[in-house]
């Protein structure tokens, strides 16, 4: 390993059938005012709702609500949470539902004691906070971002058609605990499901792709994606199949809690590049990264090609005796581009809503980043784009 790093992970976590129990055990760590925060309210069909509150009253908390957080969490959203957090004298925020929840939850963490335009102070100039930060407990119902285990925080500016994530330094941004029983996924439509797998498998990628040094971090990925894909083709026949979803839950949280960055320059333009189509779709955030993933991998094999050929041979067993390693590379793609399909990904922007006309405000919205094998001219955001029609 060539980088330096240092590293730092202060998440408690529980895992396992049952582990809502132990959130009995944190809570009486914090003050007595909870805002609890959730989604749609399937929560509250599926009983994680009740069972939560049941815990929240027997630990003697007074419970607010910031209720409707949507999966894309929206600027105004964020500006009512923190209303309402600051009304509540909010000294703990627990979210209960997906990495949106969990993202929101940690953007109004990070505001409620802002004297600033929160937007303007983390999304625009990527500032740390000099603030308060409300510590935050998460309750996962739906895995895909690693939101459970990090400091990032994705907002979107309908406005401004901007849809950021700011990956905050400041270890007090992250989860203090998290509770993870696999269990509470099961009630997710197959969609959702898939796209959070491919979510997971896109977060490996993007620090995987980058650096051409014998790091370690890269062997920890190769298993990760072998895992992943291993567990999905079975969860993917069977939903309920408790250990193949219980395997891409620990997977999710070990693809983006920081560790398999270390040493690592990292690539996330796979990232930029969907969440620019989100902004203008509003479409699922995994869905958005397979319609754009492979356009953008083929773009940059050239200038990366040793790791590609890698990729190809030690994640999807590619055998490379008789082709070119430009042959190998693509080979991989290929054999992503298969398992893609056989879980029924969004394979172009098309099937997302997006037209040719959007495409040059999409490449507008989309920010380009260092770390990968290519910075980006915005010439080549477009062609991607257009590729990925």
């Amino acid at each position: 390993m060539l980088g330096n790093f240092s590293y730092c992970n202060p998440t408690k976590l529980y895992f396992g059938k049952g582990s809502i129990k132990y959130l009995a055990d944190e809570l009486p760590k914090y003050g007595k005012n909870v805002v609890l925060i959730y989604g749609g309210g399937s929560i509250k069909k599926n009983g994680i709702y009740d069972e939560t509150v049941k815990i929240l009253r027997s630990c003697g908390k007074n419970v607010a609500e910031i209720a409707g957080v949507m999966p894309n969490p929206t600027l105004k959203k964020l500006h009512e949470g923190v209303q309402i957090a600051r009304r509540a004298k909010a000294d703990l925020l627990l979210a209960v539902g997906g990495g949106s929840v969990c993202d929101y939850a940690k953007a109004v963490a990070v505001s409620v004691h802002c004297e600033e335009d929160p937007w303007e102070k983390y999304y625009v100039r990527f500032e740390e906070p000099d603030c308060e930060i409300l510590p935050v407990g998460c309750v996962l119902t739906m895995v895909g971002t690693g939101s459970e285990m990090n400091a990032g925080a994705v907002i979107t500016n309908t406005d401004a058609k901007l849809k950021i994530g700011h990956v905050f330094k400041d270890e007090r941004v992250m989860p203090r605990f998290s509770v993870l029983d696999p269990e509470y996924t099961f009630t997710l439509p197959r969609h959702q499901m898939t796209a959070g797998i491919f979510d997971i498998f896109s977060h490996i990628c993007e620090q995987y792709f980058s650096g051409e040094d014998d790091n370690t971090s890269d062997y920890l990925a190769e298993a990760l994606m072998r895992s992943l894909l291993h567990s999905s083709r079975i969860a993917n026949a069977n939903m309920t199949d408790y250990e193949a979803r219980s395997n891409i839950m620990w997977t999710a949280t070990w693809a983006l809690n920081t560790l398999i960055a270390c040493g690592k320059s990292t690539d996330w333009e796979v990232h930029m590049l969907g969440q620019a189509v989100g902004a203008h779709t509003d479409a699922t955030h995994g869905m958005t990264l397979s319609a754009v993933s492979l356009a953008y991998y083929r773009h940059i094999m050239p200038y990366g090609l040793k790791k590609f050929v890698r990729f190809a041979e030690n994640v999807w067993d590619v055998d490379p005796d008789g082709k070119t390693d430009e042959q190998t590379a693509e080979a991989g793609l290929a054999a992503m581009e298969s398992w893609m399909r056989e879980l029924g990904l969004a394979m172009n922007i098309t099937q997302l809503g997006a037209t040719a006309d959007m495409i040059e405000a999409i490449a507008d919205s989309t920010l380009i980043m260092q770390g990968g094998y290519r910075v980006l001219t915005r010439d080549e955001v477009v062609k991607i784009l257009k590729e990925s029609l």
